[in-house]
């Protein structure tokens, strides 16, 4: 708000200095207008670029600017980097603390220093758009993140992971009408491919070609990959699984290792994904749970697949989510 304030008040400084000079001038009015010295697109991400600001770790500058800026509350947060929100809690008190005591200056960075910021700026959007895609109402997110993510790809067209945000965004964001069916999550390989976005993922996959001519092989760029992937027929799931063990070699997430073993399962077998998943260290972490119970259902060990299941529903907070837990509950008694 004081960054927007202040930025008001240049503004009224510099028109009235600017429709002074142009009467001495004896220069048309019609010209007075023409002048805007920001070179972004625009100025929500004008934001976004400002708040993450390089003397806050990276994970402190994306909660913070989430908060501030993109409309997510703390537990939201604290779901999305898979803390307890009270953890969180803490580390948004920390980064005020430390804005605070170091008197940290917020002001718009020159164009030669966006690049420093960009790893936070895309984690930013990436996020916001996650908790628009996870259905949990949050729609308005997803409108959001894309916007955001274009003017980025307008900002910084040479970026090629800006582009494979924006890829793998589109890409999944074609999916979403056919993600829910009588309020209840539906998995990739039920959903009707009648209700994808052709377009979208025409624009996509332009995107994804643009970042690949860039020479991209940044994370953003590997899960638009695989986003483009999942939408041929039939799926290649042997090329899914490789570039999932690229994305796990990029992140060094256990999250992406999951979501590798699922592509496993599905290329050698549900025996061969369950070894990953089995070796994993993400007990709060409800996609775990669901993945277990589905491998374990598949392999007929009814009983450890319905204690999979029951966990999962435990963890769980999208009603979408818990009814197609309840089903594959009811289905297995």
């Amino acid at each position: 708000m004081t960054t927007a304030r202040n930025r008001a008040t240049d503004r009224i400084r510099r028109d009235r200095t600017l429709a002074a000079k142009t009467r001495l001038l004896e220069v048309p009015e019609a010209t007075e207008d023409t002048m805007d010295e920001s070179t972004f697109p625009d100025e929500r991400l004008e934001l976004v670029f400002t708040c993450c600001h390089p003397a806050l770790a990276t994970d402190a500058q994306v909660a913070l600017t989430l908060r501030t800026l993109g409309g997510l509350t703390t537990p939201e947060i604290a779901r999305a980097f898979l803390v307890p929100e009270k953890t969180m809690a803490q580390r948004l008190v920390r980064a005020k603390n430390k804005i605070r005591a170091a008197g940290i200056p917020f002001r718009v960075p020159p164009d030669h220093l966006l690049p420093d910021r960009i790893a936070a700026v895309l984690a930013v959007v990436y996020l916001i758009f996650n908790e628009g895609y996870s259905g949990r109402g949050r729609s308005e997110l997803v409108a959001e993140a894309l916007r955001l993510g274009r003017s980025l790809a307008e900002l910084m067209p040479d970026e090629p992971e800006v582009h494979g945000l924006l890829a793998m965004m589109l890409l999944l964001d074609a999916r979403r009408a056919a993600r829910v069916r009588d309020d209840e999550l539906v998995l990739l390989a039920d959903q009707n491919r009648a209700h994808w976005d052709a377009e979208e993922i025409a624009a996509g996959r332009v995107e994804l070609d643009r970042a690949l001519a860039l020479r991209g092989r940044g994370p953003y760029v590997v899960q638009a990959a695989i986003a483009s992937l999942h939408a041929d027929e039939p799926r290649d799931w042997d090329e899914i699984a490789a570039l999932y063990g690229e994305l796990v070699r990029l992140t060094d997430s256990p999250v992406v290792e999951l979501s590798r073993a699922v592509a496993v399962a599905e290329a050698q077998g549900p025996d061969a994904g369950l070894a990953i998943v089995d070796g994993l260290q993400l007990d709060d972490y409800r996609y775990l749970h669901a993945t277990r119970g589905e491998l374990l259902r598949r392999l007929g060990r009814a009983g450890e697949a319905r204690a999979a299941y029951a966990r999962a529903l435990d963890l769980a907070h999208d009603d979408a989510e818990r009814r197609l837990l309840e089903r594959r509950l009811a289905e297995l008694s």
